[in-house]
Parts: structure tokens; sequence; C-alpha cells
């Protein structure tokens, strides 16, 4: 039998002279994941203990484990262990480390508006500034025929707007100028 899924995770601590210290580590866990599944089942620790503990076939002889099993019609069941894996030093031991893809996050919309380094408005690249709203059904004014500025936002529908600092301040002047009228 293979070992248990766990073993890439401990087999770096393997090499260490004190992998003993480990097993402090590994008495906390079990104690709180047996805790956990004790109040979710009404039960105590000691009986929850009794009704997942299980014997497994590992490369170092049988060892006992706690399992949790679910069978399932016409496919293998789910399984998952906790221990079953000798906290003993391993000099020998091959590290299997496995490259984690790092996360791609996409470029946010406003940071490649940013980046452009130009006013949305009239095209000028000096003095770049963001024009902000706090929500789009605040461009909705009843009445007057709406800005420019507030056509291309509605039309983009972002709350935020690239512009130079000539745009920025107009924008603020006509904003000022519909609410005193």
């Amino acid at each position: 039998m293979t070992p248990t899924s766990d073993t890439p995770r401990v087999q770096y601590y393997l090499l260490a002279g004190d992998v003993h210290r480990l097993h402090r580590l590994r008495w906390v866990m079990e104690t709180s994941m047996l805790k956990t599944l004790a109040c979710k089942h009404r039960s105590s620790v000691s009986k929850m203990a009794a009704r997942i503990k299980a014997k497994i076939l590992t490369p170092h002889g049988p060892r006992t484990c706690f399992e949790a099993r679910v069978e399932r019609e016409g496919r293998s069941p789910l399984v998952a262990r906790f221990g079953g894996i000798p906290l003993k030093r391993h000099k020998r031991a091959v590290l299997a480390d496995r490259s984690t893809p790092s996360p791609i996050y996409p470029t946010k919309e406003l940071t490649k508006r940013l980046r452009k380094g130009s006013c949305e408005l009239c095209r000028q690249t000096d003095a770049i500034q963001v024009h902000h709203v706090r929500q789009l059904a605040d461009l909705d004014r009843t009445g007057e025929p709406p800005p420019t500025w507030v056509q291309i936002m509605k039309s983009k529908r972002r709350k935020s707007l690239v512009v130079c600092g000539d745009c920025h301040d107009r924008i603020h002047r006509q904003a000022a100028a519909s609410l005193t009228s």
C-alpha cells in the first residue's frame, strides 16, 4: 500500500534531528479534530475517537489513524485520514516538492486605464487624476442633459474616470453649479 496523502507535508521535517518535537503538534491537532467532531455529532471525545479509529497498512507496517469514510454506489469511497505517519528521523528522506502555481491576478481595468496616461475626456497626458462617484445612480439626474463626463462614465459603467487636472476641476465646477441650482 502507498503512504497516505499526508506524507509529502511531513517529508521535509523527517530530515531534522528533532522531528520528535512534532508529536506535541500532532497531539494538539488530533485533540482539536476530535473535540470538533464530538461537538458536531453531540458525542464525547472518547466515543468519537473509538468510532473513527482505523488501522491502515503503510510501508512502515500497520499504523493506527483516524479515518472517515463515505461509501458511494458505483464509485470508490471518499476517505479522509489523520495520522498513520511515523514521526521518526529519516536521514535519506526524498523531498518531493510540488511547485504550486502562483495565482494569476489579472490587472485591474482602472490600472490599465491609468497606465495609458491620458485623459479620457480630452486626451491630454499631463497631471492625470481620477474622478470618482459613490454610485452610478448618482449620475442619473433628471431634467437637464448630462455632461460629457457623465455620459462616458455611464457608457463604461464605471464609477471612476481618468482625467487631467483641468478636466477634473471642470467636473467639480459643473457638479457644484448643478447642486446650487
